[in-house]
């Protein structure tokens, strides 16, 4: 077995240890001793692309932002998934992982943050967030509702965070939301700000049906 080999150690904004690895064959993020996310687990992430172009089809120069870079990923997929004439803006809030995608993690995803399409916001997704007009929001952040990567994400969540979203977002407007786990408290805070909710159980490693299930919460804003 090859040794672990540490690439990266610095902190988040809140003080806690940051690690990027690679061990047994894949890349793992770590905050504060916790797995982030992982090279070898990403399905559901790319699903958070899939299902809301699904729900925009025949929508024409869509304004797509994507909460958290990650490993690329997501963003990868929105590349994938949305039309050639689709905005898409990135927000990181983690300077480490922009710099991690543009260096050795870069060939992961294919390199998404070089395409044109794409632009980079360096800083807190809530702030894009706010400046609205956006027709899909997919946030992948957190490990969950309740499991906040920096304390202040905490904001995001609760009908108080989920009316924000639904002001955000055009009329027709797609918002999907990642989670390692359920929560039913999250899904009735959604409703309850006026967003039409379906949530979808994805596995980690996709076609392969292996791995855990993920919880996406598939939400849409009324078009009237």
């Amino acid at each position: 077995m090859k040794p672990r080999r540490v690439i990266d150690q610095t902190e988040t904004p809140d003080g806690e240890p940051l690690e990027l690895a690679f061990e047994a064959g894949r890349y793992v993020l770590r905050v504060g001793g916790a797995v982030l996310m992982t090279s070898a687990t990403h399905a559901s992430e790319q699903a958070l692309a899939e299902l809301a172009a699904a729900r925009l089809e025949g929508v024409r120069g869509l304004r797509v932002l994507v909460g958290g870079l990650g490993m690329g990923f997501t963003l990868r997929a929105a590349l994938d998934a949305f039309a050639q004439d689709a905005e898409i803006t990135v927000a990181e809030l983690l300077a480490p992982l922009v710099r991690y995608n543009r260096g050795e993690l870069g060939e992961l995803a294919g390199r998404p943050l070089d395409d044109p399409r794409v632009t980079l916001y360096r800083g807190d997704v809530r702030e894009r967030i706010s400046r609205g007009d956006w027709d899909a929001i997919l946030l992948d952040v957190d490990n969950g509702p309740d499991a906040f990567t920096v304390g202040d994400n905490a904001s995001l969540y609760g009908v108080r965070g989920s009316r924000k979203l639904v002001k955000a977002l055009r009329p027709g407007g797609v918002l999907v939301v990642w989670s390692a786990y359920p929560s039913p408290e999250y899904e009735r805070s959604l409703h309850r700000a006026g967003l039409e909710v379906k949530v979808e159980r994805v596995r980690a490693r996709g076609k392969a049906r292996k791995g855990g299930l993920h919880v996406l919460f598939v939400a849409q804003k009324p078009r009237g």
